[in-house]
């Protein structure tokens, strides 16, 4: 028994309340150590006559660990607790400060959860875990008002580039609100929309106002309301680590320096403020002159940006924020954000664009979400680029999926590719099948799956600016196949619960090959997903109960003969089940 690589700390995800009755604990142990793991818990008040042994699974396992979870109920919402490790014969008891071979008869050298405060509980928005979101980038998705359509525009379909104009407005999402529909998306999660010089607008100007080139306030609350009528909720971009150089405090503080009342607003190293040769003498996204960093700690801008965030709820309806470079904003500014916020409604989603490990802002009181770029990597590595075998795939998500509380996984934003990445099927090499079973992962994966607006009807482009490029409108351009296959993924997850809200379990994840199968799980309901990722057939056995299985993709049934369910899947095949009474 390796006890150094034994981890748990009573909080974040290894100790957390998942609701208002219920504690989950975690235990991390060298994978493949240990045989069987026991949570030895009860009232702190009344430890004798609650303490319990409670069994606990592995729910998750990487390359070195195996991830130990089990539910814990206490009936007064507290509870004191150890851990019971054994390895075959050999058993050992975890208190918060040793290990010893002898049961704990002091509950007060034990782990603590105090006390299951309702405020406490890192609560997301319900709606999240069923909703399919759709992203678009403006600029670049319909032009249905010609009218604002910039003087210096392109004819629609050209060649994307940095600084270029085709004309996509609100109007034309508008317009096309029965593509998605019929699609099946219920949620719209839209790149910035505010007035700024540039065609991504991440370079704000003026926060309280839409960009004239894709329209002004009540065209928004026309196109939030359309999307309501619908079932579809809709996600406005926000930059607060950032405006732009056109902004009319940074100008003040470019026309007058030092003397501007507006020099606190942001990180200023010397005077007079300028870029020489490209490089800002201020802080910056990045080193972009353009883009100068604002002081989100000045009470102005804290109070200024606050108020911007209400302000489009208030007005315009809409359903939550996406935060554009999320992890370089203070901590501090982001909790009184999420208050902000959620007072005034509630079930708004927050979501932060941070591309790594993001624990830090998922603890309930800032974020309810990231956009989710490590299982976004893995997924590429395993099904488009064969760099992964199917363990350290599984590996890659069992880790993921360990680092978050379930609540929080069951919100992530899982997402392929955006405007920030090439599309899905330039990743794929033009690959069809391979951007299949990359979509089919995402759709059977826990979280909120994201499609960047076009993959649904093929379309492609490298990094950017080749990924923006203009939606293709004309059917007989549009790959309709692949567009239905899109609204049958949609469908699938709809119609059973345990795909969106369910535990997942990897069942099959060999080194060295290319298949992998796996369940999710929400009580009574089970459904089992095989991939084949490989180029050849391959053969699956896998033991499951003895029912019959329906492949809910194409009908066909699958029986289990002595605990075994054998499949043979073409190619780059795939299968759904669900058990049959």
């Amino acid at each position: 028994m390796l006890l150094e690589a034994i981890y748990h700390r009573p909080k974040l995800n290894w100790s957390y309340a998942y609701d208002e009755r219920t504690i989950h604990l975690r235990l991390r142990a060298k994978k493949g150590d240990l045989t069987e793991v026991y949570a030895f818990a009860g009232d702190k008040y009344a430890w004798d006559a609650t303490k319990e042994l409670i069994p606990m699974h592995v729910f998750a396992s990487d390359s070195m660990f195996d991830y130990w979870e089990c539910e814990a109920v206490p009936p007064h919402r507290r509870l004191k607790y150890g851990f019971l490790l054994q390895k075959d014969e050999e058993s050992i008891w975890m208190t918060e400060n040793d290990f010893t071979p002898n049961r704990p008869l002091n509950p007060n050298r034990l782990f603590e959860f105090p006390y299951i405060n309702r405020i406490d509980i890192f609560t997301p928005p319900e709606w999240v875990k069923d909703t399919v979101f759709y992203q678009i980038f403006p600029e670049r998705f319909a032009n249905g008002d010609p009218s604002r359509t910039p003087q210096n525009a392109q004819p629609w379909g050209g060649t994307p580039e940095v600084d270029n104009y085709f004309g996509g407005d609100l109007q034309g999402v508008i317009d096309h609100l029965d593509h998605l529909e019929e699609l099946g998306i219920t949620g719209i999660y839209f790149c910035p929309i505010f007035t700024a010089r540039t065609n991504h607008k991440y370079d704000t100007e003026d926060y309280m106002q839409i960009d004239p080139a894709f329209g002004d306030l009540d065209v928004l609350k026309r196109l939030v309301a359309a999307c309501h009528e619908r079932g579809i909720r809709v996600l406005l971009d926000a930059v607060f680590n950032h405006s732009g150089s056109t902004f009319a405090p940074f100008r003040d503080v470019l026309e007058n320096g030092e003397r501007s009342r507006y020099k606190d607003w942001f990180h200023l190293n010397e005077f007079p403020v300028a870029a020489p040769d490209g490089i800002p003498n201020y802080d910056a996204f990045g080193f972009v002159a353009s883009m100068p960093k604002l002081n989100t700690e000045n009470p102005e801008v804290k109070q200024y940006l606050l108020d911007v965030a209400t302000y489009w709820i208030r007005e315009a309806d809409i359903d939550g924020w996406r935060l554009d470079v999320a992890n370089e904003v203070d901590h501090e500014f982001w909790r009184d954000f999420r208050k902000a916020v959620k007072k005034i409604k509630p079930d708004a989603y927050i979501l932060g664009e941070i591309w790594h490990e993001s624990a830090p802002w998922l603890e309930g009181d800032k974020f309810d979400a990231v956009m989710n770029y490590p299982t976004t990597e893995s997924v590429i590595d395993f099904f488009l680029k064969g760099e992964l075998d199917a363990a350290e795939f599984a590996g890659s998500i069992g880790r993921q999926l360990a680092r978050y509380p379930r609540q929080a996984n069951e919100v992530a934003f899982n997402l392929l590719d955006s405007h920030d990445t090439p599309r899905l099927l330039t990743l794929a090499g033009g690959n069809l099948n391979k951007m299949k079973l990359a979509s089919l992962f995402l759709f059977t994966y826990m979280g909120t799956p994201c499609i960047y607006y076009g993959d649904e009807i093929g379309l492609d482009g490298g990094e950017d600016p080749g990924c923006r490029k203009c939606m293709v409108w004309e059917e007989d351009k549009q790959d309709r196949a692949l567009f239905e296959y899109y609204q049958k993924l949609i469908r699938m997850r709809k119609a059973h619960p345990a795909l969106r809200t369910g535990t997942m379990t990897f069942l099959e994840a060999g080194r060295g090959r290319s298949k992998i199968a796996y369940e999710r799980r929400l009580d009574d309901e089970s459904l089992i997903i095989l991939i084949n990722a490989d180029e050849t057939a391959q053969s699956f056995a896998l033991s499951v109960e003895d029912k019959h299985w329906e492949n809910v993709w194409d009908g066909t049934s699958h029986t289990a003969v002595r605990g075994k369910l054998n499949l043979k899947l073409p190619a780059y095949g795939f299968a759904v089940l669900s058990a049959r009474p």
